[in-house]
């Protein structure tokens, strides 16, 4: 039997990876640029604050609901079949979003958004585990993780350049142009590969793992509406986490009187590689998810740029991601996966406990330099533990695989954000004195670092002004050090749980990384 990349050139191969680039990046910049749209959307669409809240949930538990299911049937149909499928879907998806009348069209159409990426994201990484070999896969896996982080800044860039020129509809018509040159680098570059022995639909799987995904996400949203103590945040996310019990106990039942059937083999998780892979890189982007919940907003309230200016000032981040993940292949050649991983989550360490000492007057300098070691750091330990955990799957179900490890990262994120975001809020507002104003003003100041300056310009107060400022950066200093602890405690648990072998163990078999059916 021939292996996918026995088969695949190495120039092709790269530019396959371009062409999972692209698919990849149109999904983020869909998720960056609506964040900007959203004062638009409620003047010309009439929403309401609900119907705001809803044009980025719908697109959320979209996701969410189809990760594992999508997963699935690239393994049984053909990984890049369904590619092309997910990108038509998001394509039309981003058609239907800019020619929405009414909030119930636009919520509509974000729930179409995130069926396409739901399928988007698992089956471009399964094929980095079919397409490369263990030498070059770190890198690989580091450039496909540096273009989600590229849609910070690009997002805000091209999203605050389109608002101030044309219509709002054309922040969705930007993903089309992007979605058509996927579809056709995919159809040209990216080999088709599928399970030679196709799954089962195991559609109690699918249920049980839709619904809990679902629970789970839908609460750590209201979390960060309502808090973490309110009845419509703890219940959604007690039912979620219920389910999800439901499903590993369904699985693993279905595992051992039907092989074969079920919708996830949990003998992966008997692999410490995959396990401990999957775990350490859902912590980078746990970590990562307080910088990215904070710098913008320091960067418009403390330095007073505007969004374009905030997303350019999140370029060294960037710059050091991209050099992590193109280092990442040299260092795992020399010190592992284990090494590699070590070393980028003490980089990211550094740099998020130097951000503590960031001061409102301090100037771009000093953050540019600590943002830029920590996305470096964040390149190599995303890109190697990443790599280590694919590097793991057994080739027939590298589509479920990869559903798995993107199910913990994007239930990851929202829950680092909801978090950290509540961290943050709790010394911030622990650093007000709002006693002298009245009922309304400290409710504002106490809202938000953007509602406190306005209150204080409005008021014409500098010592209120000075006090906001200073509470928001001892909360955003509070939260960074809770990152920078997460980081380096992530370093003990890369040297102590991280293999650095290439081969792993599924049942009673040892199996290689490769040896995949191929069309």
């Amino acid at each position: 039997m021939s292996t996918l990349t026995n088969r695949t050139p190495s120039n092709k191969k790269w530019w396959a990876l371009a062409a999972i680039t692209l698919a990849v990046l149109a999904v983020g910049i869909d998720q960056t640029v609506l964040s900007l749209a959203l004062p638009t959307l409620a003047r010309e669409l009439h929403a309401s604050n609900s119907d705001l809240q809803w044009f980025v949930a719908a697109f959320s538990l979209a996701l969410c609901a189809m990760l594992l299911p999508a997963g699935l049937l690239g393994d049984r149909f053909g990984r890049k079949k369904m590619l092309l499928v997910a990108l038509v879907i998001f394509g039309v998806g981003s058609l239907a979003c800019a020619y929405s009348t009414t909030p119930a069209m636009l919520i509509s159409a974000r729930v179409l958004l995130g069926l396409g990426a739901a399928f988007l994201a698992p089956l471009t990484m399964a094929v980095l585990s079919v397409v490369f070999e263990e030498k070059e896969r770190t890198m690989a896996v580091g450039i496909w993780g540096a273009a989600n982080f590229l849609a910070f800044p690009i997002g805000p860039i091209l999203g605050g350049w389109i608002l101030t020129k044309f219509w709002w509809g054309a922040v969705f018509l930007i993903n089309v142009p992007v979605v058509i040159l996927a579809i056709v680098a995919v159809s040209l570059l990216v080999p088709e590969s599928r399970s030679e022995k196709r799954p089962g639909l195991d559609p109690l799987g699918v249920l049980f793992s839709s619904a809990g995904l679902v629970g789970l996400t839908f609460g750590v949203i209201q979390a960060g509406q309502h808090g973490w103590g309110d009845a419509r945040t703890l219940v959604p996310i007690l039912v979620g986490a219920l389910l999800m019990v439901v499903f590993a106990l369904w699985e693993g039942f279905l595992g051992r009187r039907q092989p074969g059937k079920a919708l996830v083999d949990l003998d992966l998780f008997r692999s410490t590689r995959f396990t401990w892979g999957t775990i350490l890189a859902a912590f980078s982007i746990f970590a990562m998810s307080g910088l990215l919940f904070t710098l913008p907003q320091f960067y418009q309230a403390i330095l007073g740029t505007d969004t374009m200016g905030a997303g350019i000032r999140l370029l060294p981040m960037i710059g050091g991601l991209v050099i992590g993940a193109v280092a990442s292949n040299r260092l795992a050649a020399r010190a592992g996966a284990k090494g590699t991983a070590a070393l980028g989550f003490a980089l990211l360490a550094v740099g998020l406990l130097a951000g503590t000492a960031t001061t409102a007057g301090g100037g771009f300098g000093f953050t540019a330099a600590w943002i830029a070691v920590a996305g470096a750091g964040m390149g190599l330990a995303i890109a190697a533990a990443a790599s280590g955990a694919l590097g793991a799957l057994p080739s027939d179900r590298s589509g479920m695989g990869s559903a798995v490890m993107q199910a913990v990262q994007k239930i990851g994120l929202p829950f680092g954000t909801a978090i950290l975001g509540t961290i943050f809020s709790n010394v911030y507002r622990a650093h007000l004195d709002v006693s002298g104003l009245g009922d309304q003003a400290a409710s504002a100041v106490q809202r938000s670092v953007f509602a406190g300056l306005a209150t204080a310009s409005a008021l014409k107060s500098a010592p209120l002004l000075d006090m906001v400022r200073t509470a928001f950066m001892r909360g955003m200093t509070g939260m960074l050090w809770v990152c920078g602890g997460t980081a380096a405690a992530c370093v003990a648990l890369t040297v102590i749980f991280l293999p650095g072998r290439a081969t792993h163990t599924v049942g009673d078999a040892v199996v290689a990384p490769h040896g995949q059916s191929v069309e």
